[in-house]
C-alpha cells in the first residue's frame, strides 16, 4: 500500500504532553498544520511551554473515562503516550486499565485513528517469558488493536535524543566510569533509532487510511552492542577509549542498582530500561517506510543521533527531558497554602533579610539556583543529602536542570519540582526525594520600597506519621547552616555583578 496523502488539519487529542516525547510531539503536529488538544492531570504544568498557546489544554486522566470522553469529543486523531512505569507493584492493571478506558472512549466518540508508542519486542520469547514492563506495553498495543479504532502501534528499542532517560543512561554510564564492570547485556544487540525519527514517524502515522491497523516495527539503519554504543558514544564525546568488563552474575535487578548510583535515572526507571536490555531488540520490518517515507539520510545514523543529543546537551537546548514526567511514586497532594490543610501539623522555617540590589538582579540568582550553581549552602551537606536518596531508590541530585538560565512550571530540578513560578517574584519547590512527608521550598524577591530589594525564603515540611515528626526534629539543628547559610549566600550572589555587566563596566573605563 503506498503512503496517503498528507491530511493537515485533523484534530488530534495527545496524551501524556508533560512527558518527554508528548512534550516533543505536539509543536510537531502543530507545525504539521494539525491542531493538538492535550490531556492533562495538572494543566498548570503545561502553562510556560512555548506552544502551550497553539493548544487547547484540557484536565483529565487516562484513568477516568468521564474526563476522557470529554477530551475526545471532535477528534480524528487519539496519541496514548502514557505509562504506568515504575509505579508499584499493580502497574501492569493500571496500564490495562487505562488502555481499555482510552479504547472505548475513542471508539464511542467516533475517532478515525489511535497511536501508541510502545517498546520494540523481542523475537521468538514468548510473552510470559518477558519483563513485566516489555509485557504491558505489548499488552496495552493488542487492546489498541482491538479496539475497533484503526490503530498504529509503533515499536520502538532505545530511542536517542538529548534528555532521554536511554541517552542520559548512555552519557553518564560512559562519561564518568572510563572502566567499567557491566553486566552481560553490554552484548546484547540492540536497533536504537533518533528521537527525530521517533517524532516524524508519530506525525506521518495521524494521515494512514483507515484500513491499516497493525503494529510497525521501527529503528534506526544500526545494528549495535550496547557496549559497541558506549565505545561510540566515547568516541564522538572525544573521551578516551573505555575499558568494559562484563560479568555474568550482575543482573538486571543489581544492574538498576548500580545505574541509579552512576546516573540520573532513578532505579524505578533504571530497573525496566536494564530488564528490556537483556533481550536481543531488533526490528524484523521496515513496513512504516511504505506509509511514512524516508528521506535521503532518514532514518539517523546511531552516530548522527548522538552528535545531534550531545550538540543540544551542549547548547543548553533540551526542550524535554526524561525527567519532565513526575517522578513515580513523587507526591501530588494540594500545595500547603490550600484549604485543605486547615488544622493539619506543617513545619515552617522562614528567613527574611534586605539586600542593597534590585529585584531583577535578586531574581537572576533564585531562578538560576541548582544544577550546576548549587544551592548556596553547605554543599557537602547537600551531596549527601542527595546520595543517601540515591541509596533509598530516589532521584537524588543528579537530574540537574533542563535550561541553565529559565524555569518554567513542571520543570526537574535536582531532586525538587517546579511548583509554581511568578517571573520576577516567585518560585516554589516540591521536593521528590524520598521523605517521611511531603515539602516544598519556596523562594521570594520583593521590592523593599526605598529602591532595594527583600528575599524572603520559607522550607515547609507536612510530616506523616511519628516518622516525619521525628525526621523534622532529627534536622532541625542543621537549618540555621543549611537555610540560613542558602538566604545569606543568595543575596550575597544578587550583589555580584553578571558578566554582561563586568564587561560593560571594562567597556566603559
Amino acid at each position: 500500500m503506498d503512503q496517503q496523502d498528507t491530511a493537515p488539519g485533523l484534530h488530534c487529542l495527545v496524551t501524556g504532553a508533560t512527558g518527554y516525547i508528548g512534550g516533543r510531539l505536539v509543536p510537531e503536529l502543530l507545525d504539521a498544520g494539525h491542531r493538538v488538544r492535550c490531556l492533562a492531570r495538572t494543566p498548570e504544568k503545561l502553562r510556560d511551554h512555548p506552544w502551550t498557546g497553539r493548544t487547547d489544554v484540557v484536565r483529565g486522566d487516562v484513568l477516568d473515562p468521564e474526563s476522557l470522553r470529554t477530551a475526545m469529543r471532535g477528534v480524528d486523531v487519539a496519541y496514548y503516550l502514557v505509562h504506568a512505569l515504575g509505579s508499584g507493584r499493580d502497574f501492569e492493571a493500571t496500564d490495562r486499565e487505562a488502555a481499555r478506558n482510552f479504547a472505548e472512549q475513542a471508539r464511542a466518540a467516533g475517532v478515525s485513528r489511535l497511536v501508541y508508542l510502545g517498546g520494540l519486542t523481542p523475537v521468538g520469547v514468548p510473552r510470559d517469558e518477558l519483563s513485566p514492563h516489555l509485557r504491558s506495553r505489548a499488552e496495552v498495543g493488542d487492546i489498541l488493536l482491538g479496539s475497533g479504532v484503526p490503530a498504529t502501534v509503533l515499536r520502538a528499542a532505545v530511542i536517542i535524543g538529548s534528555g532521554s532517560a536511554s541517552f542520559e543512561m548512555l552519557r553518564y554510564l560512559t562519561e564518568r566510569l572510563p572502566v567499567m564492570v557491566t553486566p552481560s547485556w553490554v552484548s546484547t544487540r540492540i536497533q536504537p533509532i533518533a528521537v527525530r525519527d521517533v517524532l516524524r514517524y508519530l506525525v506521518g502515522s495521524a494521515a494512514m487510511s483507515a484500513e491499516v491497523n497493525r503494529t510497525f516495527d521501527i529503528g534506526g539503519p544500526d545494528i549495535v552492542t550496547y557496549r559497541e554504543m558506549m565505545e561510540e558514544y566515547a568516541a564522538v564525546a572525544r573521551l578516551r577509549p573505555r575499558l568494559i568488563l562484563p560479568v555474568p552474575m550482575l543482573t538486571p535487578r543489581l544492574s538498576s542498582h548500580w545505574i541509579g548510583l552512576v546516573t540520573p535515572v532513578p532505579r524505578s526507571i533504571a530497573r525496566p530500561l536494564a530488564e528490556s536490555l537483556k533481550y536481543e531488540v531488533v526490528c524484523a520490518e521496515h513496513d512504516i517506510r511504505r506509509y511514512v517515507p524516508d528521506a535521503p539520510g532518514q532514518p539517523f545514523t546511531f552516530r548522527r543521533a548522538l552528535t545531534l543529543a550531545l550538540q543540544r546537551v551542549r547548547e543548553a537546548n533540551v526542550t524535554t527531558r526524561w525527567s519532565s514526567a513526575s517522578v513515580p511514586g513523587a507526591p501530588s497532594d494540594p500545595l500547603p497554602t490550600d484549604p485543605d490543610w486547615a488544622g493539619g501539623s506543617l513545619y515552617t522555617d522562614e528567613r527574611d533579610t534586605g539586600i542593597d540590589a534590585s529585584p531583577e538582579a535578586l531574581w537572576r540568582v533564585i531562578e538560576g539556583i541548582g544544577g550546576d550553581n548549587g544551592w548556596y549552602s553547605f554543599p557537602l551537606a547537600w551531596a549527601v543529602r542527595g546520595w543517601l536518596d540515591r541509596v533509598v531508590g530516589g532521584v537524588g541530585l543528579r537530574r540537574g536542570r533542563r535550561d541553565a538560565g529559565r524555569l518554567r512550571v513542571g520543570d526537574a530540578l535536582d531532586f525538587w519540582r517546579v511548583e509554581e513560578i511568578e517571573p520576577g517574584h516567585l518560585l516554589r519547590l516540591r521536593a521528590e526525594m524520598r521523605l517521611p512527608g511531603l515539602a516544598w521550598l519556596e523562594l521570594y524577591a520583593e521590592e523593599d520600597g526605598e529602591g532595594g530589594a527583600r528575599y524572603r525564603q520559607r522550607a515547609l515540611f507536612h510530616p506523616r506519621g511519628l516518622l516525619g515528626h521525628a525526621y523534622w526534629w532529627s534536622v532541625f539543628p542543621f537549618h540555621s547552616v543549611v537555610f540560613g547559610g542558602m538566604a545569606r549566600n543568595i543575596t550575597r550572589a544578587a550583589l555580584k555583578p553578571t558578566r554582561s555587566e563586568r564587561a560593560e563596566a571594562a567597556a566603559a573605563l
